[in-house]
């Protein structure tokens, strides 16, 4: 079986400031989805490759932070992505740590206080 995980929602409270966060740490452009009840903001993504898509998402009464689910990015270097964060209105919570044959995380909070991981395999 393929890893079952196929999307993500990452909750805010600011659309724009969280935005603004993720594309400017990630260096890409989030695309607005359509035909929602909810404000949502897609991260790139193709329908037909492997890889879990998702959305930042803004709907009343689903507060963000504090959530018990962490999602990880993929990096070439996590420390780039982690340098990046402080500029943008995040904390970095814990630097880049080796997780051995893994190879590294980081741990970061985004402006809405969600902890995200950042993966790299050098």
């Amino acid at each position: 079986m393929n890893n079952p995980v196929i999307w993500f929602e990452i909750y805010v409270q600011d659309m724009p400031r969280a935005k603004a966060f993720y594309e400017s740490v990630f260096k890409l452009k989030l695309e607005r989805l359509e035909n929602t009840d909810m404000e949502m903001w897609a991260f790139p993504m193709e329908m037909e490759r492997v890889g879990a898509g998702g959305a930042l998402a803004k709907m009343d009464g689903v507060a963000s932070g504090r959530n018990s689910t962490l999602v990880y990015f993929s990096c070439e270097d996590c420390s780039i992505e982690a340098a990046q964060v402080t500029s943008h209105g995040g904390s970095v919570s814990r630097e880049k740590t080796s997780i051995g044959q893994y190879g590294f995380m980081a741990l970061v909070v985004d402006t809405e206080g969600n902890m995200i991981g950042l993966h790299s395999l050098k």
